[in-house]
This record gives C-alpha cells, sequence and structure tokens, in this order.
C-alpha cells in the first residue's frame, strides 16, 4: 500500500497465532476467506502494519479463493489518529484489491450524534470526542457553543469521511458467521435484532455464551490482549489505544487464525477488568 492515505507509520511487529483450533460449528464463510478487524480507535500506526499483513498473506495464497477485509466499528476516538483512520477506510474502499466492508460503531454512533444534534452529545464530547477533534485540527475553546465547534468540524471534514460514517451498516451475515460491533441480545432472532444491542450490548452478550443462528464475531469489550473464542462467537477487540495490540481474525470455512499488530506504547494505561 503505497498511496499517501497509507503513508509511512512506525512498524508495528506483526504475530500471526495459527493453531487455533478449527471451529465446530461452522462449515462456511461464503466462498471467501475473511480478515475481520477489531476496534482500531485511532490507532493508525497498527492498522497500517496490519493491514500490510493481511495483504501479504493474500498473496501468498492461491489466488482462487477471494478474500475480503471487513472491519467491526469503532475507527475513531480514543487513540490519536482518528482522522488518519478514516483516510485510510476511503482508501481501502477506492482501491483495494479485494472485498472490504465497513460497520458501524457505537463510536461512530456518537460522533453522527454529535454532527446532527451537538447538544445531545456533549458526554461524548466532553470524553473521547476532544481527540478525535484534534485530529481534525479543530481545538475546543473552554465556553464554545457545541453548535459552531459542530460546524468547524464539519469545515476540516472531508466530505468522503461523512459519506463513509453515514453509509456504515450495522451487522453483515458471511457463511455461518455474523459479523457485528458489541454482540446481539440473547433469546432474539438475529432478523429482529436491535441497532442499538448491536452497537453498544455488553454483560448480557458476554456472559451468556448463548447460541445464535450464526457464530458472533465483535469487538467493542475486550478484557485483555489476548481474542477470546468459544464455539458461538470472536471476540476480537483487544484494546490496542490501552495494549498497543490490534488483532484480526482469519476465517476460511472452519479454519480459525489470529493476526495482531503489536506496538505497546510507553507509558500504556493500565488495564482494567474489561473496556468498552
Amino acid at each position: 500500500m503505497t498511496d499517501a492515505a497509507l503513508d509511512a507509520a512506525p512498524r508495528a511487529e506483526i504475530v500471526w497465532m495459527r493453531d487455533h483450533p478449527p471451529s465446530r460449528r461452522a462449515k462456511s464463510t461464503g466462498g471467501r476467506v475473511i480478515y475481520a478487524i477489531g476496534d482500531v480507535h485511532g490507532c493508525y500506526e497498527q492498522l497500517v502494519a496490519l493491514l500490510e499483513a493481511i495483504v501479504a498473506d493474500i498473496a501468498q495464497a492461491d489466488g482462487a479463493t477471494p478474500a475480503s477485509v471487513i472491519l467491526c466499528g469503532d475507527y475513531v476516538d480514543r487513540g490519536p489518529d482518528s482522522a488518519k483512520v478514516l483516510d485510510a477506510l476511503v482508501w481501502l474502499r477506492r482501491r483495494a484489491p479485494f472485498d472490504v466492508a465497513f460497520l458501524r460503531g457505537n463510536h461512530e454512533a456518537m460522533l453522527l450524534q454529535f454532527l446532527e444534534r451537538p447538544d445531545q452529545a456533549l458526554l461524548w464530547l466532553e470524553h473521547d470526542g476532544i481527540g478525535t477533534l484534534a485530529s481534525y485540527g479543530v481545538e475546543a475553546g473552554p465556553d464554545e457553543d457545541c453548535y459552531q465547534l459542530r460546524d468547524r468540524l464539519l469545515d476540516a471534514m472531508p466530505a468522503a469521511h461523512l459519506a463513509l460514517l453515514r453509509a456504515l451498516p450495522v451487522r453483515l451475515v458471511r457463511g455461518d458467521y455474523v459479523f457485528v460491533h458489541a454482540g446481539l441480545r440473547p433469546g432474539v432472532a438475529l432478523a429482529r435484532q436491535s441497532d442499538e444491542d448491536c452497537l453498544w450490548i455488553g454483560d448480557d452478550f458476554l456472559r451468556r455464551d448463548r447460541r445464535f443462528e450464526k457464530i458472533v464475531v465483535h469487538g467493542h469489550s475486550w478484557r485483555s490482549d489476548r481474542p477470546e473464542a468459544t464455539d458461538n462467537r470472536i471476540g476480537i477487540d483487544t484494546g490496542v489505544y490501552a495494549t498497543g495490540v490490534l488483532t484480526a481474525v482469519r476465517l476460511d470455512g472452519a479454519g480459525i487464525a489470529f493476526v495482531q499488530a503489536r506496538r505497546t506504547p510507553e507509558g500504556a494505561a493500565e488495564m482494567a477488568d474489561d473496556h468498552r
């Protein structure tokens, strides 16, 4: 990837974990090799490194099976380079030599709410939003009106970023897998899942390892820098903004492997038991 949107970033170490046992439920990935990437949160360096590792892996394949790259939401906030991450997604949508799909996360939902009704998104602005604004060169004054701040962000944000954010789907089905940001509501059919749960659900999904129609691949919640995999779900958020580790799962029929871009920043925040 040589486009300016994916310009030189410090290299992160790539670690493959190819010894994971195959899925006991999944037989199909819809005729594709799928790479699903967890929450990026403005960590451009790790995203570029992980994409380069995926491109290299695709190049080593036999070429007969098409590849698909799915990102599971939360591209903005917390990390330093939200705008550059969205640049990379725009680049991928336009030029990637493989199928790409980007899902909506709860942080994209909060950013869109700020753009549409800034007076209803002040909590996001006071916490995660300031860093995202800064990535666009927008600094918030101590007494600035939230509508004026929204307008300055819109002036700074490329139209392609806004179009991408507004078009993000909430879930995606491929073969025996469903890809979603946060998870699903136990006891509710896939077709009847609410967008709110798909974007925000936590313990009600994580603590009840229930069987759904499809195996759920998700981000949103993390406990360590290791992915989590059960017979019913695969969690690929590894808290990159705090751990320095961005994770993807490689799915091919029943086959499961993981690849990580690892760079632990100096002074990384101490991890809590769970983060969302």
